[in-house]
């Protein structure tokens, strides 16, 4: 095979024929391109490049009914049957609050769209597709048996560019940035901490203290944070599931955070995938992947807010997990002795 960078449209489109079980990330990794440029070489062949922002995107979405969204990074995929609604938008941040679809949007990020029809054993499946500037998935929106086919084809009409190429241009990959942390620092990092009302404002904390969450959880110290062992994650979702609580369960990359709130009811292990199959929620994390889990606590308004935090070896956050606040539903007493219970690092066994 010529060298992969050269593959013209026509190269991708028939190694996509001679490789039609791999899912298209894994196709692309294995041709050496970005996700992004693998679904670009079908432009005109089921392909539709559309306007990436997410006030076009959302606008879409709203239309289709019922739909399946995803959000993922290198090591856990997120996947919610709903109904796009409630769409905020916002020059640095959007949102969309719906009882089941509930994401966190940075526009900056979207770069590249498209509404993807591709055959498969089911029939035409139909998806929307965006992509950050390096050509990785940042979210996708499938449609269902019931979702809208009239403003699919609508929605493709209003949204395509002119002048559409099979031909797409990304940027370099850039790494998740490194833990930063700076101890000179560390009793301003715990008075400041102390002061919280909101736990938005951590970031902003951390950013000011040229630290960033990685980096200040492994300074902090008690009573602020505790390293727990990597595989007390499967026990965390064995006994929120035994429990029956709510959670919320964050997984995001730079352009998209997807949530779900609510109980865990099947987990099923897939060698190294650790699997939540719920009607209208699954979850694929890579357990392998997982290099620190910290438990974190952080003072607002409405008491203490728990959560649990895993991290990969290059300091990526993979998910997040809280316990349910909400009047009426108040799952953070029971998450709180969930958490109370999971197995601290044996810091000489790491070291």
């Amino acid at each position: 095979m010529q060298h992969t960078k050269d593959l013209s449209p026509e190269d991708i489109r028939a190694a996509r024929a001679e490789h039609s079980k791999l899912r298209d990330r894994d196709l692309a990794d294995k041709l050496d391109l970005s996700e992004a440029q693998l679904v670009a070489a079908f432009v005109g062949h089921g392909v539709t490049p559309i306007v990436p922002h997410p006030d076009q995107v959302m606008h879409a979405a709203t239309t289709f009914g019922e739909v399946m969204a995803l959000t993922r990074n290198t090591a856990c995929v997120h996947e919610k049957v709903g109904v796009y609604e409630n769409y905020h938008t916002g020059q640095h941040a959007a949102m969309v609050l719906a009882d089941q679809i509930d994401l966190r949007l940075f526009p900056s990020h979207w770069r590249h769209a498209f509404m993807v029809e591709k055959d498969s054993d089911a029939g035409i499946q139909r998806s929307l597709q965006v992509f950050d500037a390096a050509g990785d998935a940042i979210h996708k929106i499938f449609l269902r048996d019931g979702s809208d086919l009239t403003a699919w084809e609508t929605a493709k009409a209003e949204a395509a560019l002119p002048d559409p190429t099979p031909h797409l241009t990304v940027n370099a990959r850039q790494p998740p940035e490194a833990p930063k942390a700076d101890i000179s620092k560390v009793d301003i990092l715990r008075k400041e901490w102390q002061r919280l009302t909101d736990t938005h404002q951590f970031l902003r904390l951390t950013s000011k203290l040229k630290m960033n969450r990685l980096g200040a959880y492994r300074i902090a110290g008690a009573p602020f944070v505790r390293a727990l062992d990597p595989s007390a994650i499967d026990v965390m979702l064995e006994n929120v599931r035994a429990a029956g609580i709510d959670i919320m369960l964050f997984v995001g990359n730079r352009g998209c955070i997807q949530i779900h709130t609510g109980p865990i009811n099947t987990l099923k292990r897939m060698g190294p995938w650790q699997n939540v199959l719920d009607p209208g929620f699954n979850l694929h994390l890579r357990s392998d992947h997982i290099a620190e889990v910290w438990a974190v606590e952080k003072p607002t308004q409405r008491g203490p807010a728990l959560s649990v935090e895993v991290f990969d070896d290059r300091g990526m956050l993979i998910f997040q997990v809280f316990g349910v606040g909400k009047e009426g539903r108040d799952s953070r007493p029971a998450w709180q002795a969930i958490v109370n219970e999971l197995a601290s690092l044996d810091m000489e066994a790491a070291s």
